[in-house]
């Protein structure tokens, strides 16, 4: 049995776990499809295959080459962005781009073009991929590249690893001069001043936004504004502490996670010492503040739970926001973990990837069956009604009228799309 981050899907799998890359091979005349499994961070079923079959890629983690002059490396596409960290920070290289975790797979960062606090600046991570080796289940290996094998490029990146086994990733890393960051938190009130904030803070490289999804009214979309720079202060780049410190312990009873419980955490987040400050810290507590405690995602329990993520383009935004959260308000189904934050242009080759200038929305919703079902559909009809669209690597529950709606290329990367591979995510939104 396989289960997505989330854990609200699970499957039972013939699972292959090879350790070279030659012993990956696809075969077109397999009794069953296969999945390409990473680290398993997907948070609903992208990297799943009910009843079929995946190919886990832990153990395919090593560099092929590395330039530490001018930062670009090449490693096995199973090899995790904190492996990478640990390597590359030490030598005064960083991540282009990095999602809210670092045990996410190279593979996988290219498969569903991940994005960061930084998007507005750089774009997604496919950006700063330059080269890429993919295995056909022909037996074909090609190199795929913005000058070579352009179209196939496009589509492996934000492909949802379709396209075939991407064996080996080459991209660019970003110089910096130390390990840590300076950052600075700012409690805000409302959405119009979320707003403000995002435009005034355009000059810093990373900025997001934790909300209090249980305010309404006027203080509707208020929370804590973050925004962050390297440091230019040299620290000796010291390496960061690999393991999470501490791990959630039980699978929390969910009669603990509702409305009171969610305020009263929201209530206490808001007004936290850290709350407002600037300073320098680690880089680690910045990018990845889950990463501290080791599988939290028990925190919702048993039946496990659902994110919903949606960007909705700029003109429409505003609107978009102030309608999801009035939504979730009335529903009481809130959130611990509510993220917003202003996206600039696409600067990505991936035609299916999912950010677009805008503004994003990520909450977790813990799974109450047809109640959290029929939520999930509300707040998809009105990011459908504002031209937006949900994050693949994050749903369990979209239509696919949703999925094709929101990716008018998705019969381009079904007409590239490997026959030896699929996915429960791809057969339910291409049905």
């Amino acid at each position: 049995m396989v289960h997505s981050w989330g854990r609200a899907h699970k499957f039972d799998h013939q699972v292959a776990s090879p350790a070279y890359l030659q012993d990956t091979a696809l075969t077109s005349n397999q009794a069953s499809p296969t999945t390409i499994f990473g680290q398993g961070r997907s948070y609903g079923d992208v990297a799943l295959n009910d009843g079929g079959r995946i190919v886990q890629t832990g153990s395919l983690k090593r560099i092929q080459t590395v330039n530490w002059e001018t930062g670009v490396i090449r490693a096995e596409a199973g090899m995790t962005l904190d492996q990478v960290l640990q390597v590359s920070v030490p030598r005064g290289w960083f991540l282009p781009v990095t999602p809210g975790t670092k045990y996410v797979s190279l593979g996988g960062a290219v498969a569903n073009d991940v994005h960061g606090k930084n998007h507005h600046h750089v774009g997604s991570f496919g950006a700063h991929v330059r080269k890429l080796g993919l295995r056909r289940s022909t037996g074909e290996q090609m190199l795929l590249s913005r000058e070579e094998n352009a179209d196939l490029f496009a589509l492996t990146i934000s492909g949802l690893g379709l396209t075939g086994f991407i064996e080996w990733v080459e991209f660019q890393l970003v110089p910096v001069r130390s390990a840590s960051v300076i950052v600075e938190n700012i409690p805000y009130g409302s959405l119009d001043e979320f707003y403000q904030l995002s435009n005034d803070s355009k000059g810093w490289p990373y900025v997001v936004a934790w909300i209090d999804c249980f305010a309404g009214n006027k203080a509707l979309g208020r929370g804590v504004f973050s925004r962050g720079k390297h440091s230019l202060m040299p620290d000796g780049r010291a390496a960061h502490r690999p393991d999470p410190r501490l791990t959630w312990p039980i699978q929390t009873p969910g009669w603990l996670l509702n409305r009171t419980s969610i305020g009263l955490f929201n209530k206490l987040y808001r007004h936290r010492p850290g709350a407002r400050y600037c300073g320098r810290v680690p880089y680690d507590p910045f990018f990845y503040p889950l990463d501290g405690i080791a599988q939290w995602n028990r925190l919702y329990g048993a039946r496990g739970f659902y994110q919903h993520q949606c960007i909705v383009p700029l003109d429409e935004a505003k609107k978009a926001m102030t309608a999801l959260l009035t939504a979730i308000n009335a529903a009481g189904q809130g959130s611990f973990l509510a993220v917003m934050k202003n996206h600039g242009a696409e600067k990505s080759p991936g035609l299916n990837t999912f950010c677009l200038e805008g503004t994003s929305l990520a909450l977790d919703f813990a799974n109450r069956g047809d109640r959290t079902l029929k939520l999930l559909k509300t707040l998809d009809e009105i990011v459908l009604k504002h031209g937006g669209r949900l994050y693949p690597a994050k749903d369990g529950t979209m239509s696919a009228e949703m999925y094709k709606t929101g990716y008018p290329n998705w019969q381009k990367l079904e007409d590239a799309r490997d026959p030896a591979l699929n996915s429960a995510f791809w057969q339910r939104v291409t049905r």
